[in-house]
């Protein structure tokens, strides 16, 4: 069984990616109608927080940072009284492992951290991910066997996650920025709002696959599209004039120092 504990925008997306793996889901939420409309379009168990964390295999843990004090000191007595393998699984941003042990009272309490993104409820999601050594290899490859409906999954060394998830984590509010932006530009030209939308979508996603299949550098691929005198150009030049690399630059790094703060 694999069981959520906070099912809000990042939680209830992965809790859906991973009951289409075909593994039995329970959740619990601090809102009940939440937790039953969850339920009812998943097929997830509703239960309570104490017997998730008694009995699931992977304890996933939804709620947001500033709250998971208060839930860890709640469940840690369950957790800690376990003798079979299982695993928490974390995704509370700038919260490492040490920290949920900490508040565990547990140095032995066998953590993933993980960094999802929004896409995972589509199946094309970014996770970031760390076990570390205390967890089991049955842990393990459950997991790993759960979150394939999500999307690509990318280990890492835990001191990286923060810095990795303000790309792939805040990534996906910068790339929308760009698409509306976009959008608003063929807008001006006189295409229709839907039509142009769907055009700077689909665009994104052409690039990006083309970018990932071949694995050519963005700057490779900026050089190609630019003919000498040509209207990319034109239009990359205007980009430049308003510091496009820069402004972008800032933003993951104003997200990846956001972090810290939390």
């Amino acid at each position: 069984m694999i069981g959520f504990i906070g099912t809000g925008n990042m939680g209830g997306a992965l809790l859906s990616a991973i009951a289409k793996s075909g593994e039995p889901v329970s959740l619990s939420d601090a809102s009940a109608a939440r937790a039953a409309s969850l339920g009812q379009e998943t097929g997830a168990v509703v239960s309570d927080n104490r017997t998730i964390a008694g009995k699931s295999d992977l304890v996933f843990l939804g709620v947001k940072p500033q709250t998971l004090p208060a839930l860890l000191s709640e469940i840690a007595p369950v957790l800690n009284a376990r003798t079979d393998e299982f695993a928490v699984v974390s995704m509370a941003a700038g919260t490492s492992i040490d920290r949920i042990k900490e508040l565990c009272g547990n140095k032995d309490l066998p953590v993933i951290r993980i960094m999802p993104n929004l896409p995972v409820s589509v199946g094309a999601g970014a996770v970031l991910y760390h076990a570390d050594g205390n967890v089991g290899e049955k842990s393990l490859d459950l997991f790993l066997k759960a979150m394939k409906g999500a999307g690509e999954l990318y280990p890492m060394e835990e001191r990286l996650i923060d810095a990795g998830s303000a790309v792939t984590g805040c990534g996906p509010a910068f790339v929308a920025l760009v698409i509306d932006a976009m959008a608003d530009g063929a807008v001006s030209c006189g295409i229709p709002r839907k039509d142009a939308l769907k055009l700077a979508e689909a665009m994104t996603i052409g690039t990006a696959k083309l970018l990932l299949e071949q694995e050519k550098q963005p700057g490779v691929l900026k050089d190609e599209v630019c003919s000498p005198g040509g209207t990319t150009i034109c239009g990359v030049r205007e980009l430049e004039a308003g510091n496009i690399r820069s402004a972008f630059i800032n933003a993951v790094v104003a997200a990846y120092e956001a972090n810290g703060k939390l």
